[in-house]
């Protein structure tokens, strides 16, 4: 056994959590105002408010809010790709490519209800060999 065996994957993304049967994503919610956020603050974004943020599992569907059609990268990184904003349906908003939906305009009518699906983050590893997993969105209709 090497060192790479015993090490599982790892989430792309700090909000991404892998400790359950599923991956999922731990949104946080402010009690005080109500605001959603992915990404870990010390007080709520929105209000200011401490002590009164809890996490939460974030739902996997939504509605494509806007998008960027990406045709040039960075050496590696297949090209054409959708660059999406999703608001998820409990008012979480996301950013992640959407996948398996040609990369044309007249394909991606914004409000189009899409689905969060889990994989690997395009064959990336870390220094030890170990892979990511990352989030992706899909058409679900």
């Amino acid at each position: 056994m090497t060192q790479t065996d015993t090490l599982g994957p790892r989430p792309a993304l700090p909000w991404i959590r892998l400790d359950g049967p599923e991956p999922f994503v731990e949104g946080r919610l402010c009690r005080a105002c109500g605001a959603r956020t992915a990404a870990t603050h010390l007080a709520c974004p929105a209000c200011g408010a401490r002590d009164s943020i809890e996490t939460y599992r974030a739902p996997t569907t939504g509605k494509l809010h806007a998008y960027s059609i990406v045709r040039r990268s960075y050496p590696g990184v297949p090209v054409p790709f959708i660059s999406a904003i999703v608001d998820l349906d409990d008012g979480l908003t996301l950013k992640g490519n959407l996948i398996n939906v040609a990369a044309e305009p007249e394909a991606l009518p914004v409000g189009m209800p899409v689905r969060m699906v889990f994989g690997d983050a395009l064959g990336r590893t870390d220094k030890d060999g170990a892979s990511y997993v990352a989030f992706f969105f899909e058409p679900s209709a």
